[in-house]
């Protein structure tokens, strides 16, 4: 009887790990079978050289796809597919601050091993709109130019629009250094792998204080750099959820873009504008929503660059997209650079759309005057240079040609300054 209950016992429990075949590799995927999945699923495939991990991205009635997170050299027809049954999770914890690491949470700085308290899946729903806080609190920067006439709010959602060469990684070093918040958490996707070390050491003065840098390289599969982005979300948010106000930081959201369009095109997307495919527009909103403030929580206040091509960012598609979505946007126009103007932000088209909810009105007031005062400038140049305007015409325009330099003053700022949010208010209202 005794060894009749023992295999009643065994019969009911599944004691072998169900697996599937691969049945076709193609440079960029890997095709299986014989394995019941569906989109998102991990799997590893175990060959002869290594353990590969892999995300099922297409499924059908007979087969399934996986892209691999790394290469795929060493698979063989036949290799076995098995299921990893515990998702999409990276692990988190106070140990993560001070430190750089991959998507997965392992550390690429030769500091050791890092030691975890939990984990939490990397793919999580943006914040109810109902329970989203009301963005009233200015998020102070350190920087004049954004601080004085583009005033982001806690929870802000604000997109840094550049072309290559003009100085974003500078700008993000300064919105790192200067910025309070409680954690910062910067994702460095798609980027040279020369540039992390230059950022840390050059932007960041090797200060990583409250700070934790997810780095996934342009020589890293699409897969990684696209789940970088989502991975580095889930640490803030992480981070949100017990009470925290975060800095998110991201470069750059083109490249993250880029990523899905290399997946979506080797699963047979169309392609469309500039040969992205319809799921790299519609994944932008899924990581960029997840930032904000929550109610009875913390805040992610987030910052994403996005690299036009020509500076033109009516042209590109991933950066019209992305304008729509945020809730601010900073240009870096090319032409102040000539002009000795850093950070180049063209305050004339760039906007914080949560300003007039987060600076009194007088603050309101002289933002404006500013703006008018140098857009004058900016409208009389040529006359102003040749000679051509007679003082005494215009009073506005005389009034802006005596505070030109004062106001170039106020829009210029080298990287090691730091300023508070009062001393840049005063230093606006003397000069307006």
């Amino acid at each position: 009887m005794a060894l009749k209950h023992v295999k009643n016992k065994i019969k009911q429990k599944n004691l072998s790990k169900p697996f599937g075949f691969v049945t076709k590799i193609t440079p960029l995927n890997i095709i299986g079978n014989n394995l019941n999945v569906s989109i998102g699923d991990l799997v590893t495939i175990k060959s002869d050289e290594n353990n590969i991990l892999g995300m099922v991205t297409s499924v059908s009635s007979d087969s399934f796809t996986v892209t691999p997170f790394s290469f795929i050299e060493g698979v063989k027809i036949g290799d076995k597919i098995y299921l990893d049954e515990n998702g999409m999770k990276i692990p988190v914890g106070e140990a993560l601050l001070g430190r750089v690491v991959d998507p997965f949470m392992r550390p690429i700085d030769g500091k050791g091993p890092i030691i975890y308290k939990e984990k939490i899946p990397i793919m999580q729903k943006p914040i109810s709109p109902l329970k989203r806080g009301i963005i009233n609190e200015p998020f102070p920067t350190g920087v004049k130019s954004i601080d004085g006439l583009l005033t982001c709010g806690k929870g802000q959602k604000v997109g840094i629009f550049a072309g290559s060469g003009v100085g974003k990684s500078t700008l993000m070093g300064m919105l790192v250094k200067g910025s309070r918040a409680d954690i910062k958490v910067i994702a460095l996707i798609g980027e040279r792998g020369r540039e992390i070390p230059e950022f840390i050491e050059q932007n960041l003065g090797g200060d990583l204080t409250n700070t934790v840098i997810i780095a996934a390289t342009s020589d890293d599969s699409a897969l990684m750099r696209k789940y970088g982005a989502f991975a580095a979300m889930a640490v803030a948010e992480y981070f949100k959820d017990q009470n925290k106000d975060v800095l998110f930081m991201m470069d750059s959201i083109t490249r993250f873009a880029m990523a899905q369009r290399e997946i979506g095109l080797t699963l047979g997307e169309p392609p469309t504008s500039k040969g992205y495919p319809p799921s790299s527009i519609m994944i932008l909103p899924q990581l960029m929503e997840r930032a904000g403030k929550e109610e009875g929580k913390g805040s992610i206040t987030a910052f994403f660059t996005v690299l036009v091509e020509g500076d033109d960012t009516s042209a590109d598609p991933i950066a019209d997209q992305a304008r729509s979505i945020l809730d601010g946007h900073i240009i870096l126009d090319r032409n102040l650079t000539d002009l000795g103007i850093y950070p180049p932000i063209n305050i004339l088209t760039s906007a914080s759309r949560v300003m007039g909810n987060v600076i009194d009105e007088i603050h309101m007031q002289k933002v404006r005057k500013f703006k008018k005062l140098y857009s004058l400038l900016k409208e009389n140049e040529v006359l102003l240079r040749i000679g051509a305007y007679q003082k005494g015409t215009d009073p506005e325009l005389d009034e802006a040609v005596t505070k030109k330099e004062q106001m170039e003053n106020f829009l210029t700022q080298i990287p090691k300054q730091i300023y508070t949010f009062d001393e840049i208010k005063n230093m606006l209202f003397n000069i307006v």
